[in-house]
């Protein structure tokens, strides 16, 4: 396929569903802490984010399924069936909800960090709004409509932190050593961190249901071409994110513990543009994860109900996410519990889809000439152990036998 041809396509939605305000805190952290030190976990992540979906849209254009449909497919026994069905469903609906709570209340920051202080009306307009939005988009747009809005939310986002990191002017020797993997005293949870909240296990079911709306097995060149270079876009949003926080506040004796309170640092001393910027990016990101996270849900529903001909299952799954992620942030709980959940949900689900992932990836009666490889089998099992690795760290830190 020819470069210059190319054109946005549902790969742009993988970025806007990983760069939420969690990897926007995530990043801002590690920079603020570490300097430019964790670079390489970020483009690790990025790469292996890259190599995953890239089995998703090969199996979703190959055999035209979605991958909850295919992995349901592919399971002979009901019963193993049905609790892969149940456990995707909790892990996803639970999980998806109580980060779409933080999605709504860092999209509300990035107002309070633009506006220079809290909001005269409050943050519950802006979560109510951001709420009914997002369920009239799930409801009542066609796809193609809700994804050139997210790559067009992207594109601001992109934007926005790329301006800030212009602002910052880091140091581009500095930041090229962060990229030489070597984890700092203390870093190593940080790191995995990092590597965490871009690998998101629900992205590969949206991916691989988006793309068939738009290409079929004979455009698969495409579809891997749009998967790197977006993937990549995320990836470089959430460098800069990190590289201008760590020459902006690295050594410094700020505490900093999110982005907006890194905005409210910015105003001194780089001028109010770089907080206005950096604040356009969060609400951005809040505002793009709060819409990806019920898509997905709703995909995943309807393609385990295998109900083709109605959308009920879909836009029940998705409304469900959005309804109770807008309680969570209108009663003002920081949502702990329902987090406490996800976190042992995902860390569960993450190493059991990567599992199923590859198994798919090398069935060949579904597949044939497109199954995996063995280049791509060596890099399949790299990915479980890390994947597999980062699950048994999440479940220990929720658990506490993990600090």
């Amino acid at each position: 396929m020819n470069l210059l041809r190319y054109r946005p396509g549902p790969g742009m939605m993988v970025s806007a569903a990983f760069i939420g305000p969690g990897t926007v805190t995530a990043c801002t952290l590690a920079g603020v802490n570490f300097g430019f030190a964790l670079l390489w976990a970020l483009l690790f992540a990025t790469i292996t984010t890259i190599i995953l979906q890239s089995f998703a849209i090969r199996i979703a254009l190959v055999t035209q399924l979605g991958l909850a449909e295919a992995m349901m497919k592919t399971i002979a026994s009901p019963v193993i069936r049905a609790l892969a069905a149940l456990l995707l469903i909790s892990a996803l609906v639970l999980g998806n909800a109580a980060y779409e709570a933080g999605n709504m209340s860092g999209a509300a920051l990035g107002l309070e960090a633009i506006n220079g202080g809290p909001l005269a009306f409050g943050i519950a307009p802006v979560v109510i709004t951001i709420a009914l939005l997002a369920s009239a988009m799930l409801v009542f747009s066609k796809p193609k409509w809700i994804e050139n809005i997210l790559i067009a939310l992207v594109m601001l986002m992109s934007a926005a932190f790329l301006l800030t990191f212009l602002l910052i002017r880091p140091d581009l020797g500095a930041m090229l050593q962060g990229f030489v993997p070597a984890i700092p005293e203390g870093g190593l949870l940080t790191a995995i961190a990092l590597i965490g909240t871009t690998i998101v296990p629900y992205n590969l079911f949206l991916h691989a249901a988006s793309v068939r709306e738009r290409w079929n097995a004979e455009q698969l060149p495409e579809a891997q071409l749009d998967n790197m270079i977006s993937i990549g876009i995320g990836g470089l949003v959430s460098m800069t994110i990190l590289a201008t926080a760590a020459a902006s506040l690295f050594g410094s004796s700020q505490t900093i513990e999110n982005a907006v309170d890194m905005a409210q640092q910015l105003t001194p001393l780089f001028g109010s543009l770089a907080t206005i910027t950096l604040g356009a990016g969060l609400f951005a990101a809040g505002l793009t994860s709060a819409i990806t996270a019920p898509l997905a849900t709703g995909y995943i529903v309807q393609e385990i109900f295998k109900s083709s001909h109605s959308r009920r299952p879909f836009q029940a799954g998705a409304l469900i996410v959005i309804t109770t992620g807008m309680l969570v942030s209108l009663l003002g709980y920081r949502p702990v519990e329902l987090i406490f959940v996800a976190q042992i949900a995902n860390g569960l689900l993450l190493p059991i889809v990567a599992i199923f992932l590859i198994r798919l990836a090398n069935n060949k009666q579904l597949l044939g000439r497109h199954a995996n490889g063995l280049k791509a089998n060596i890099l399949g099992a790299v990915i479980l152990l890390v994947t597999t690795a980062l699950g048994f760290r999440l479940i220990a830190r929720a658990l506490g036998f993990w600090p």
